[in-house]
């Protein structure tokens, strides 16, 4: 099983490999050099793993972790509203004169 220590060394490593400072990582993330020294050691938020991944072009493996959900049949039956279940047909026009009283 993987730790969130585990995902911090992914993080640290991903930066790396970029030739990335901490203080650039934060910068880029829209967060503080401590928040990306504490994401790499596994203590972080969520929102702040998220936001340095998104720094690090690493959205291709947030989708892999959580792709988006398919739309269910119920929900998606919903979304079309009601549906017409009959023609009203062709309405003609009254050919004879009208009633006159």
């Amino acid at each position: 099983m993987i730790s969130a220590s585990d995902i911090g060394e992914r993080l640290k490593q991903a930066r790396l490999n970029l030739d990335l400072t901490q203080m650039e990582a934060a910068e880029r993330a829209g967060v503080t050099r401590k928040a990306v020294l504490n994401a790499e050691k596994g203590k972080a938020t969520l929102e702040v793993f998220v936001a340095i991944m998104l720094a690090l072009g690493l959205e291709a493996q947030l989708n892999s972790f959580m792709p988006p959900p398919p739309v269910s049949p119920v929900q998606l039956a919903k979304l079309q509203g009601k549906k017409r279940k009959r023609a009203s047909g062709t309405r003609k026009e009254n050919d004879e004169e009208p009633n006159t009283w």
